[in-house]
Order: C-alpha cells, then structure tokens, then sequence
C-alpha cells in the first residue's frame, strides 16, 4: 500500500512525523500550536503523540 500524502490524519496515530506536511499540519491544528512550538516539544519529548501533548499541556497550564 502507497503513503497517499492527500490523508488528512497522521499515518501512525501515536507519532508526530516532522518531515511530513500534512502530518504536520494536522497535528498543529490537533495541538493549537505553531510548527515552531511542535518542533519543540518534539526536540524535548520524542515524536511520541501522547508525551508531546502532556507536554504541551504541562506549558500551558505554567
């Protein structure tokens, strides 16, 4: 099966890919972040979906 890049969700729903725009796309819209502020918690956490929202959270909420 091919990556249909016309998806609008993420490929693997607990990853972040980074190098992957509509990925990218969809989680800043998940997240209500910049591309910038994902980069960020993903430099710090991992591209693991869930550590990125606690962290995400966790910035929020300081």
């Amino acid at each position: 099966m091919s990556d249909d890049k016309e998806q609008r969700g993420p490929q693997d729903a607990s990853r972040v890919a980074m190098g992957e725009d509509y990925e990218v796309r969809y989680w800043t819209e998940r997240f209500g972040v910049s591309r910038n502020r994902l980069e960020e918690a993903v430099g710090a956490v991992g591209n693991g979906a869930d550590a990125i929202e606690a962290y995400l959270s966790g910035e929020r909420t300081a």
